[in-house]
């Protein structure tokens, strides 16, 4: 990055309190450096499974939840309108997020979103992207009462 092109910080969001601290410390981050924040949503179809024929799947609500998801979170900070952008992706959440990288000067995620396995130190994504992401990755942690 030269003195003349800007910060750029795409950040993971998924809706999780992970993910929302990690987009306010993006926001902050952008701030200081006078730089932007691109928001990255990824979302998938749900596996589906012999036999489930006979279900119908409403597969356009995967991509609105997404969505909406990503749009309640830009309103949780407050950002300037021009400093911000969103993108809501269909594929796997790592995946997506390293492709993103290769665009950016930092890449910040929450240490875990909705995953089943929160008693591990880094969720499954986030451990994902420090191994591949083609810039450097922030993981934020969750706050824990009585420390900082």
């Amino acid at each position: 990055m030269n003195a003349a092109e800007t910060f750029r910080i795409v950040v993971g969001v998924d809706g999780s309190p992970e993910s929302l601290r990690a987009l306010e410390w993006a926001v902050t981050e952008a701030r200081l450096r006078h730089g932007q924040v691109h928001v990255v949503t990824a979302w998938q179809h749900p596996s589906m499974v012999a036999g489930d024929d006979d279900l119908e799947w409403d597969l356009t609500r995967y991509e609105a939840r997404a969505r909406h998801l990503q749009e309640d979170a830009l309103r949780s900070v407050h950002a300037e309108q021009e400093d911000i952008t969103g993108e809501v992706v269909q594929g796997q959440a790592a995946a997506v997020l390293v492709e993103a990288s290769a665009e950016a000067d930092l890449l910040i995620v929450g240490s875990h979103g909705y995953g089943g396995f929160t008693g591990l130190l880094l969720g499954s994504v986030s451990t994902q992207v420090v191994r591949h992401a083609r810039c450097p990755v922030l993981v934020v942690r969750p706050r824990h009462q009585g420390r900082l």
